[in-house]
């Protein structure tokens, strides 16, 4: 559990040498508690306070990470909504596959998962797992399956059989990869931890009821075992639900360390909606990796769009990097257009650009992620601010058209930015960047 700012200040050296660079150890605490500063930044902090400190700064939610590279992080969670800082780690989407199914099904899904790629406010996603589940009786082509997604798609695997030795055979022909040993009980625990120790993998727990869980995953965190996701055993919906809530509590307020680990839900089933409203529950409520029963690129979309905004943080705007980008294909004389390096607003003027087939610059000074009126509001985006960050990056250098269009929002900037940038023609574009095909038309013919 979280401790005070005041138990914090019991365990330092209580002599406010100022060192740490706050005034009083217990201004130091108190940064300790709200997650502001390290214990590091103490010089003198004794060990005591290094082994307490340092347990309670581990997040209530153990942190899983797969892939070769480490780079698909699951878990480091310390909130139980959203508003109160923000989720961590995004919601692991999968497409599952057995061997069972045709061929020509089997190759043309690996390819739709290695291709699938989608934009999202200037940031690439696809699909972060392939699930492998043996269905037949042939080890074998389970174990050739798993090798073949791998090596097709090169992402890591959630590996599924009830067949321990299946299992182990999986696991090694794609050691390295940082994939998921899936379905693991107390029976085949012992046999099956030391496989994945040797491949690289993370286990998949999961038992009979929520307390057989607690019993098998505080056995194997006690043993040293510590890459571990649970599947929540439930019959419903509403139980998965039920018990993701539980145990997401338990590990925030009650410090119960074996119910802290991100979890991993199998979705099965053919209806599309009824896939849709369990996979938007997972990512809502605290799922770790879902796994769709196949592929489906409108299912893949919808729901990497809501994980987007469910994972954003809710304090920082999405922003694009400050600076002068072109738009299709600018040259000297070409008039420079300007808004705000909030990535919505960004994106939706740089796309009308586009569209009207204007070879422009569009200028984009920093708004610390505000849109239009609300960095004119904060001061943020007056003719001063423009003109220093263009002269900053030095644009008269790269453009010698000396038109600039602002947004008709802030019309009322155009006197203040014609005189901080003297020789410009300040053009006062339209409120709305649907009606800038229409301004280009009129103005640029």
């Amino acid at each position: 559990m979280a401790l005070s700012g005041l138990k914090i200040q019991k365990l330092l050296p209580r002599t406010n040498c100022k060192e740490c660079g706050s005034n009083t150890c217990l201004a130091f605490a108190m940064k300790l508690a709200a997650k502001k500063a390290e214990l590091a930044a103490c010089p003198y902090a004794s060990d005591e306070a290094k082994r307490v400190l340092g347990a309670a700064a581990e997040p209530p939610v153990r942190g899983v990470k797969l892939g070769p590279d480490g780079g698909l992080k699951l878990g480091e969670e310390t909130v139980l909504y959203r508003h109160e800082r923000s989720f961590v780690s995004p919601t692991a989407l999968a497409v599952d596959l057995d061997e069972t199914l045709p061929e020509a099904q089997i190759e043309a899904t690996l390819a739709a998962i290695r291709d699938y790629a989608i934009d999202r406010v200037g940031d690439v996603y696809g699909v972060d797992m392939v699930s492998i589940t043996q269905r037949g009786s042939r080890p074998e082509q389970f174990v050739a399956l798993a090798k073949r997604a791998w090596e097709r798609c090169g992402k890591p695997l959630v590996l599924r059989s009830a067949d321990p030795q299946a299992l182990t055979r999986a696991a090694l022909a794609v050691k390295g990869s940082g994939s998921l040993i899936a379905g693991v009980t107390d029976d085949n625990a012992d046999a099956l931890w030391p496989v994945a120790q040797q491949s690289g993998h993370a286990l998949g727990v999961t038992a009979a009821d929520l307390d057989g869980l607690v019993v098998l995953t505080r056995r194997l965190l006690e043993a040293g075992c510590q890459d571990l996701i649970m599947e929540l055993p439930s019959l419903s919906l509403a139980e998965r639900l039920q018990l993701a809530s539980i145990a997401r509590r338990a590990a925030l307020e009650g410090g119960v360390k074996p119910l802290g680990l991100p979890h991993i839900a199998f979705l099965e089933g053919d209806d599309l909606l009824d896939l849709a409203v369990t996979a938007t529950t997972e990512i809502c409520k605290y799922g770790g990796i879902v796994v769709l029963p196949r592929f489906d690129a409108s299912l893949l979309a919808a729901m990497l769009t809501l994980r987007l905004n469910i994972f954003t943080d809710p304090q920082k705007p999405i922003q694009v990097e400050p600076g002068l980008y072109p738009i299709v294909e600018p040259g000297p004389d070409s008039p420079v257009f300007v808004t705000t390096n909030f990535s919505l607003t960004y994106f939706l003027v740089s796309g009308e650009l586009e569209n009207s087939g204007l070879s422009a610059w569009l200028l984009v000074p920093e708004c610390e992620g505000m849109s239009v009126l609300t960095a004119w509001a904060a001061g943020k985006f007056s003719g001063a601010h423009i003109a220093r960050f263009a002269k900053s990056i030095e644009i008269e250098d790269k453009v010698q058209g000396r038109t600039i269009v602002i947004p008709g929002l802030v019309a009322q900037i155009s006197g203040e930015l014609e005189e901080t940038m003297p020789g410009w023609q300040v053009l006062v574009g339209p409120q709305q960047a649907a009606d800038l095909e229409g301004f280009i038309k009129t103005r640029f013919g």
